[in-house]
């Protein structure tokens, strides 16, 4: 059930560190949360704020790799990476480096107002990875909220059209305008209406589940025949929405990953009407799929696309490129961010696309992306009582559950065994391991995913 780190050439290997030397991944020797981490979390209950919501009693100390070691000296093997944020494993050699030497020269200065040059770099290094034929520009934010927002004011603005549409199951963000573009759960929307004006939702490309086995079902007419026989018909005209926010896998709301056609027929139907496509790429871009971006492998080209999560390796970092028109169409002072690309997220950013590019992590997430999929189709088949459903793309992997109830149980009995897996959508659990992770380390990872299975 446990499995040593590999020894190879990588940075990541040659780098371990010495409180990790030699011990297995993962190796849980207390009952969990253990006395100090119950402790940590004693004291994080009586002032946080209630709002945090809380998976189960992980108190992450340090890390490195996939290897995440609590207050009380237990090792856990991290397939959720800090929710799918830790794209080049815990404390990279190559991103901490480029940190400590950014401390060294300049901590912060505003790009809003000044020429910073590491803002300009950062983009440029982004915009070379954007999926548009198009000349782009780059707006740098502190977080994929602030991207969403930012995306949001810049359809309006450079469209003229006041209104915007996203799908039942998303999640854009919690800040008000991302708020309300999400439709993952209720409790998000719960207390905080009215929300932001304009707003409207349609289904994904899915319309419900399976009777007997409960997966969800595909059905890409379900979203085209409410949008132009619903929608447009009898809430808005085509010709007053600005753009159509989706996410090309939706993330949050259970990894749900539409057929390429789909997203094909909503390129076609926003040309068709003038309305700008916004692909969020927060949880799925920065190359967790095995492509740099989710959208290519629907081979369609967004007008906007955001961008955060994966992208600096855990330093607060989001970012939206668009069409250089668009972002040319809004003057001087009509967007800005005081700590938006900040210097030490931006070297952490290059940092973090040099290592993805240089070390081949998108073919590594492709390669033990299949490896993960073969795997937990197999337990599918052994637990085929609890599991109906298993999907996704590279590293962005959905394991769908009969009930929430069940999806719970194997989340909290995965953490008891060293495994850190999370929740997603009503009844799923995704696997989202840094991009660096190895076969073994996917070995390991099934074994303990059938122990948890088993009770």
């Amino acid at each position: 059930m446990t499995a040593t780190l590999p020894a190879d050439q990588s940075a990541q290997a040659s780098a371990t560190p010495d409180w990790l030397a030699g011990r297995s991944v993962p190796d849980v020797r207390t009952a969990l949360p253990g006395p100090l981490s119950a402790a940590i979390v004693e004291r994080d209950l009586a002032i946080t704020s209630r709002s945090l919501p809380r998976a189960y009693p992980l108190v992450p100390q340090r890390g490195h790799g996939l290897a995440i070691e609590d207050a009380d000296g237990n090792l856990f093997l991290d397939f959720n990476a800090g929710i799918a944020v830790n794209s080049t494993g815990h404390c990279h050699p190559r991103v901490v480096e480029a940190v400590k030497q950014q401390t060294e020269t300049l901590l912060h200065y505003s790009a809003s107002d000044f020429y910073l040059p590491i803002y300009s770099e950062m983009c440029s290094a982004l915009a070379a990875t954007a999926p548009m034929s198009d000349p782009v520009r780059v707006f740098l934010s502190n977080s994929g909220a602030e991207a969403v927002e930012g995306a949001l004011k810049l359809a309006r603005y450079s469209t003229g059209r006041p209104y915007v549409i996203s799908f039942f199951g998303a999640f854009h963000g919690r800040s008000m305008g991302a708020v309300t573009l999400t439709a993952s759960k209720a409790k998000y929307h719960k207390g905080f209406g009215p929300l932001l004006p304009g707003v409207l939702h349609a289904p994904y490309a899915f319309n419900g589940r399976d009777p007997i086995t409960g997966a969800p079902v595909h059905d890409e007419e379900a979203t085209f025949d409410y949008l132009e026989n619903t929608l447009f018909r009898y809430q808005v005209s085509p010709s007053e929405v600005a753009a159509i926010f989706v996410e090309p896998i939706q993330g949050e709301g259970g990894y749900i990953v539409p057929p390429a056609a789909w997203m094909a027929r909503l390129r076609e139907l926003c040309d068709r009407y003038g309305i700008l496509l916004v692909a969020d790429e927060v949880q799925s871009g920065a190359g967790r799929t095995g492509k740099m971006w989710a959208i290519e492998h629907q081979d369609v080209e967004p007008d906007v696309l955001i961008s955060a999560k994966g992208l600096a390796s855990g330093l607060p970092l989001g970012a939206f490129m668009a069409r250089a028109e668009l972002m040319e169409s809004w003057p001087a002072g009509a967007h800005g961010s005081t700590y938006g690309g900040s210097p030490i997220p931006c070297a952490a950013g290059l940092a973090t696309l040099e290592v993805i590019h240089e070390e081949g992590l998108l073919a590594n997430a492709d390669t033990i992306g299949r490896q993960l999929m073969t795997g937990l189709r197999e337990l599918q088949q052994k637990f085929p009582e609890q599991i109906v459903d298993v999907r996704g793309l590279g590293l962005m992997i959905g394991v769908e559950f009969r009930t929430a109830e069940q999806a719970n149980a194997v989340q909290q009995r995965a953490f008891e065994r060293g495994l850190l897996v999370l929740e997603c959508g009503e009844t799923s659990i995704r696997m989202s391991p840094p991009l660096v992770v190895t076969a073994a380390q996917a070995q390991t990872a099934l074994e303990l995913f059938g122990a948890a299975l088993a009770g």
